[in-house]
């Protein structure tokens, strides 16, 4: 599945594709580039505009119009409706920035890249093959999977 998010999900956009997901997003793009985008790329648009869900469904695209508030509430919102798994795989994350597929790193090789204590104390290691980000599972993990039980608690059955 393939989604196509709108100028005010920027965040969530970099939410579903640490899950995974095929996200493409730009606060650049107009209603009519995104309406075509989805169109022609064959993508799910999602969208916190009414209108532009609106006239999405009477084009016959594929569109849900997102509703919560927090990061937590429309994670369970997406993963209820399209069946998404609530769990970060680092072997199918996407880059958040440039949704590349990640590539796991060796350690060694990141050497001049880390600060001295996250290259001493983390192990494993992600990096974008086209924008070139460095990812590990640092201090903020915590923060991603609070958020990502948030959503499952919040998940409609």
């Amino acid at each position: 599945m393939k989604f196509l998010a709108d100028g005010m999900l920027g965040k969530f956009a970099r939410w579903l594709r640490m899950l995974g997901q095929d996200v493409t997003y730009s606060a650049k793009y107009t209603d009519a580039e995104l309406l075509k985008m989805a169109k022609d790329e064959n993508r799910v648009l999602l969208t916190k505009d009414f209108e532009l869900y609106k006239r999405a469904i009477a084009r016959g695209l594929d569109a849900f119009y997102v509703q919560g508030s927090t990061e937590s509430t429309r994670l369970a919102e997406v993963s209820s409706r399209f069946g998404l798994t609530l769990e970060v795989d680092m072997d199918k994350s996407h880059c958040p920035i440039c949704n590349t597929k990640l590539q796991p790193a060796p350690k060694e090789q990141l050497k001049d890249m880390l600060e001295q204590n996250t290259y001493t104390y983390y192990n494993k290691f992600w990096r974008c093959p086209n924008c070139g980000q460095v990812y590990w599972q640092g201090a903020h993990w915590k923060q991603i999977t609070s958020t990502l039980a948030k959503a499952q608690q919040k998940k409609i059955k």
